[in-house]
């Protein structure tokens, strides 16, 4: 007896991008299939950020297509946004709302939200809930972002650079919240440069250079066919850059 695969939830097909004729996705192609956790990686300039706009609809693409659960991310904007979540790398929030306030609005877009305490235990921000966007740290502004992207119980989420800001700690607690959401079943794109973080998370990895898919794997794969021990030395052989001063 075989298993069948999941079916695929996000597929783009050769999609392409260009700003003021400097290309910033040549040709990417790729698929996340229900219930996966897939690694996107690259350097900066390597077209990750366009690739997973593109994906959520922020961006049209000049050529090609995409599709999140049979939707359109451009035509069917309003019903993709009741079943993806998105955290980008730079939140821009009203600066004078407090976290608590921030998150009841996010919950109100939605017609079965998470509970504002259950969000706030998941990213760990419960003793900051009276405390203003302004004042924030960095690394409490991503958690925010974080619980905002999961008010809506995403079936699919788009993180952007998850931990960048986070000292050591906080990026491990960060990562368990992600294995929750894995077992919850919630699909999972994970763009990233740390090698511990996609090992530990993902089931395959989509390597970009150049606006190019490189290779798409799982990591044990990626290991097997750049012959290397581990992935900072597998990225490096396959992409000819370090990881380390990627970001």
């Amino acid at each position: 007896m075989t298993n069948t695969p999941a079916p695929a939830v996000i597929e783009v097909e050769h999609v392409a991008k260009s700003y003021r004729g400097a290309v910033a996705v040549a040709d990417v192609s790729l698929q996340v299939r229900e219930g996966e956790t897939v690694g996107m990686l690259g350097v900066n300039g390597a077209g990750k950020t366009t690739t997973v706009e593109m994906i959520a609809g922020l961006r049209a693409p000049d050529h090609g297509r995409t599709s999140v659960l049979g939707l359109d991310p451009r035509r069917d904007r309003a019903q993709l946004t009741q079943v993806l979540g998105m955290q980008l790398q730079e939140a821009q929030l009203h600066p004078s709302l407090t976290v608590s306030e921030l998150i009841e609005l996010y919950r109100s877009f939605y017609p079965h939200p998470r509970s504002q305490a259950e969000l706030l235990e998941l990213v760990e921000l419960t003793a900051e809930r009276d405390v203003r966007f302004e004042k924030l740290s960095g690394g409490r502004r991503q958690r925010l972002s974080i619980a905002l992207a999961l008010a809506g119980r995403p079936r699919i989420l788009i993180l952007d650079e998850l931990t960048t800001g986070l000292d050591p700690a906080a990026r491990r607690r960060m990562w368990r919240t992600i294995e929750t959401l894995r077992a919850e079943g919630v699909t999972i794109l994970l763009v990233s440069h740390t090698m511990e973080e996609v090992e530990r998370l993902c089931d395959r990895l989509v390597l970009l250079e150049a606006g190019r898919v490189i290779a798409a794997a799982a990591p044990a794969e990626l290991l097997a066919r750049s012959g290397t021990s581990t992935l900072d030395e597998a990225f490096l052989q396959l992409t000819g850059h370090d990881p380390e001063v990627s970001e």
